[in-house]
C-alpha cells in the first residue's frame, strides 16, 4: 500500500543526501497534502533551494528518477529569491495550499496582503471565465471542466479568506461554509472528480453555470 507520509521522507532523505544545506524546503500540494486524494491523483511536491540551476533540476529529476509512483511526480521547484520575488496573489494560494516537510516558507506570509488576496480572486475568476468560454466554443471537453472546477475551488478559497480571515483547505468543509452559489461549483467539481463522463446536457448546464458565476465574480470586483 502506498504511503504519502513515507514517501515524502524517503525524497526528502534523498534531497538532504545531494542539496544538503542548500534544500532550504521540501512540501506537498494538492490532493494529497489536502488528504483528498484519489487513484489517479498526482503527487506535488514543492522543493526550494537556496538558489536554482538548470543543473539542480537536472540534479533533482535524476533523485526521482527512481522513486515510486515516479510517472505522477510533478509540482513546484524554485530558488528561494525567486520564491520571494513570485507574483503575490499567487503566493497566496501557494502558502495555504503546501504542507511541510522540511523547513518552512512562513517568511512569505508578511509578503501577501489584503489586496494580493482580492487579486487572487479577480485573476482566478478571470481564468474561469475564460476557460469556460473557450471549452464551450472549441475544445467541448468535460475532463476540461475538472480543471475549470479546480480554478474555480481555488477562487471560492481564496473569497472565504477574504472574508473570514480563515483558509479552508478541503472541500468537503468549505461546503458547508460558503455562500450557495459557490457550494453548488464545489458540488459540481467533487461529482465531475467522481465522473467526468457526462452528456451534452450535462456539460452545457454546468459550463452555463461556471460561466454565469466567473462573470458575476469579475464584475463584483469592479465594483468593489
Amino acid at each position: 500500500m502506498f504511503h504519502i507520509d513515507c514517501w515524502m521522507k524517503e525524497l526528502t532523505d534523498r534531497l538532504i543526501g545531494i542539496f544538503g544545506n542548500r534544500l532550504e524546503f521540501v512540501g506537498l500540494q494538492g490532493s494529497y497534502g489536502r488528504h483528498e486524494e484519489t487513484a489517479e491523483s498526482d503527487i506535488d511536491v514543492v522543493v526550494i533551494l537556496d538558489q536554482l540551476s538548470a543543473n539542480d533540476i537536472k540534479t533533482y529529476d535524476m533523485i526521482v528518477s527512481d522513486m515510486p509512483q515516479r510517472q505522477k511526480v510533478c509540482g513546484f521547484m524554485s530558488g528561494k529569491e525567486e520564491l520571494i520575488k513570485w507574483e503575490k496573489s499567487e503566493l497566496f494560494q501557494f502558502y495555504n495550499d503546501t504542507v511541510s516537510y522540511y523547513g518552512n516558507i512562513d517568511y512569505l506570509l508578511k509578503l501577501i496582503s489584503e489586496e494580493d488576496v482580492k487579486r487572487s480572486i479577480l485573476i482566478g475568476a478571470c481564468n474561469v471565465y475564460h476557460m469556460c468560454v473557450h471549452n464551450m466554443l472549441h475544445e467541448k471537453d468535460s475532463r476540461l471542466l475538472v480543471s475549470i472546477c479546480k480554478t474555480a475551488m481555488f477562487v471560492i478559497q481564496a473569497k472565504y479568506f477574504a472574508e473570514t480571515g480563515q483558509y479552508i483547505k478541503r472541500k468537503s468543509e468549505l461546503y458547508k461554509l460558503v455562500k450557495p452559489e459557490d457550494a453548488d461549483i464545489i458540488g459540481e467539481f467533487i461529482l465531475l472528480r467522481e465522473n467526468c463522463h457526462i452528456d451534452e446536457k450535462e456539460f452545457k448546464e454546468i459550463s452555463e453555470k461556471l460561466f454565469e458565476w466567473s462573470k458575476k465574480i469579475i464584475n463584483e470586483c469592479f465594483d468593489a
